[in-house]
């Protein structure tokens, strides 16, 4: 239930605690992929984290200051889109994404990138979309540009890495520009956890 389709083999449902066995199992197969790109605290190694995780996103949701939503491709969770931060009251949220190898190449997490950022600029007022990214991650770059995202800058040397400090890259779209550039019904589907479910992420996270 509470599932949105993005496709005929694609949807976007809400990636809750309970679905935690699911979630460390998708993990198992994404791991390798992923590790590089997203914090260690996000790629669960046993059940008690992956259940953690997700209860972490599922209180944020609650607190209405983020969320996290999973990918399912053929009946199997391959990936998800995250509202990293989400903050109605000053208009500016961040959205991130990560997948597991069989999901690449099929346009999927784009087409739930783009669900998740009309829903917060069109549904909630929200003015600006930030997408943040190491900048040697290149498929979340070229996600970054496909979506229509204009990159603002570099933050020299932010992050530790394991051979020195690293950058990162701040993507963002304005409110007016999605707008103008989004059709309106294309991914005009209301909340996309499944409050409307009948009518139906950090940067580095991109991963796709």
């Amino acid at each position: 239930m509470f599932a949105l389709p993005l496709t005929t083999d694609v949807e976007l449902r809400p990636l809750e605690p309970w679905r935690a066995e699911e979630f460390l199992a998708h993990l198992d197969r994404a791991r390798e992929h992923i590790a590089p790109w997203v914090p260690a605290t996000f790629v669960a190694t046993d059940l008690t984290a992956a259940r953690a995780v997700l209860q972490r996103s599922a209180d944020a949701w609650a607190r209405d200051a983020g969320g996290v939503w999973g990918l399912w491709w053929r009946g199997t969770l391959v990936g998800g889109v995250m509202l990293v931060s989400f903050d109605v009251s000053r208009g500016v949220c961040e959205v991130g994404c990560w997948s597991e190898p069989a999901a690449q190449g099929r346009g999927m997490v784009g087409r739930a990138v783009r669900a998740l950022v009309d829903w917060a600029v069109r549904e909630r007022g929200i003015q600006r979309v930030e997408w943040r990214t190491r900048a040697d991650n290149v498929r979340s770059i070229a996600l970054a540009r496909r979506l229509g995202l204009r990159r603002d800058g570099t933050l020299r040397q932010v992050l530790p890495g394991p051979t020195g400090r690293l950058d990162l890259e701040i993507w963002s779209v304005l409110a007016d520009e999605w707008q103008s550039t989004s059709p309106a019904d294309e991914q005009r589907t209301g909340l996309p956890a499944g409050e409307r479910a009948a009518d139906s992420t950090r940067g580095e996270h991109a991963v796709e």
